[in-house]
């Protein structure tokens, strides 16, 4: 997920209801100077997209948590401090900064968006401390000026031309779509790059491709324009508060072809938006579904809920996984050293989380099945399972 959210009254309820109290400075828990083993936490607690920086805290807190009531790891219980970057790029670098200085912490986890752990990457290069982001998507997040990898970032989410791609083949071979509307926000590289990886992939026709801008609230004029053309899908490379208008506006007109999206359309915002009579044949990419029939998987959905009283979202899942790969690290490793922490993230095969079982390649990134998700009537109707090529 890149930058680029939108805090609505229900986000605000969500941060009220977050376990961590966020101090009047950054903090939200800072670890014991004697601790053996630290975890740093550097999430988005306020500003545009603490919608997704809240829940991702609250995740690695009660992996920390959990792991504690087990014994800890290398016989000590985890320490964790956690600092919000308040949504801004020069925050997060900050952050980065003190957690890995001042608080000596082994590993950090975080940030939520792309360009925050941008930000983010200098600091942890020159301190040598493993960070791992949970839901950057961007494809170069892990790469150094597109050819060399980070030593120290890792991330446990799919990139951007791979959920591009997932949409363009389910559109093609799951749906029969031979030809395809795509209606992008031209304002985002997200965006952008999701419409490259979508038409590289789609072997039909692109019937006709309409620009919208962030913040746009009124779709009527590209909608009429496309409404009595002829084609099967439409493709949205967009986040949920102008996919949600969009689609309630589309369906109102009587367009009522299947439209998919990306991971960007994972927010319970987008069915307020569209209104969930109009959500119907609506399909995207998610890292998580909370209906998987895995142990795990409601295990971790009931200990959530039990903690923070809300349901956990595919943003918290991808961060408790985020958090359990470094404490599970750690103890492979045998140390706290950085190094050798940094080295078994690296080298972790078969790693079972909530969002699925991964291995990490060659360029810190997980080789890992994705679902793209069905929405019918508003609700989660069903999800196709699609492996990587």
């Amino acid at each position: 997920m890149k930058k680029k959210y939108w805090l609505g009254l229900s986000s605000l309820l969500l941060l009220a209801a977050c376990g961590n109290d966020v101090s009047e400075e950054m903090g939200s828990g800072v670890a014991n100077d004697d601790a053996t083993v630290k975890i740093g936490g550097n999430f988005e607690l306020s500003g545009g997209a603490s919608a997704y920086g809240t829940p991702m805290n609250n995740a690695v807190d009660l992996a920390i948590k959990q792991i504690n009531e087990k014994g800890g790891v290398l016989g000590e219980d985890v320490a964790y401090v956690s600092y919000d970057n308040t949504s801004v790029a020069q925050e997060a670098a900050s952050v980065a900064t003190r957690l890995a200085t001042e608080d000596q912490v082994t590993a950090i986890i975080g940030p939520a968006t792309t360009g925050d752990a941008n930000a983010q990457t200098p600091v942890i290069d020159r301190a040598g401390v493993p960070a791992v982001l949970p839901a950057a998507t961007g494809d170069e997040v892990t790469m150094k000026d597109g050819e060399t990898v980070w030593e120290y970032i890792f991330r446990v989410c799919f990139q951007d031309s791979f959920q591009g791609e997932v949409l363009a083949n389910f559109a093609q071979n799951d749906l029969g779509a031979e030809k395809a509307i795509i209606l992008q926000d031209n304002s985002t590289d997200y965006a952008v790059g999701l419409s490259d990886a979508f038409r590289s992939v789609f072997k039909g026709e692109v019937v006709d491709e309409l620009n919208f801008s962030d913040g746009d609230t009124d779709f009527n004029a590209i909608l009429t324009n496309i409404r009595d053309k002829d084609f099967d899908v439409i493709f949205i490379p967009g986040y949920y508060e102008e996919a949600g208008l969009l689609i309630n506006q589309a369906r109102e007109m009587g367009i009522d072809q299947p439209i998919l999206g990306p991971d960007g359309f994972a927010n319970s915002t987008l069915v307020e938006l569209a209104s969930a009579q109009n959500v119907n044949d609506v399909y995207y990419t998610g890292h998580f579904t909370p209906n998987s029939e895995e142990p795990a998987v409601k295990e971790f959905m009931a200990a959530f809920e039990e903690e923070y009283g809300v349901e956990a979202d595919s943003f918290a899942a991808l961060a408790y996984d985020a958090a359990n790969l470094v404490l599970q690290a750690i103890e492979t490793a045998g140390t706290v050293d950085s190094d050798a922490v940094t080295e078994a993230i690296a080298t972790t095969t078969d790693f079972s989380g909530v969002t699925g079982t991964f291995s990490l390649d060659e360029n810190h990134n997980p080789v890992k099945s994705t679902f793209v998700i069905e929405m019918q009537n508003g609700e989660e109707a069903g999800n196709t399972v699609v492996s990587p090529n």
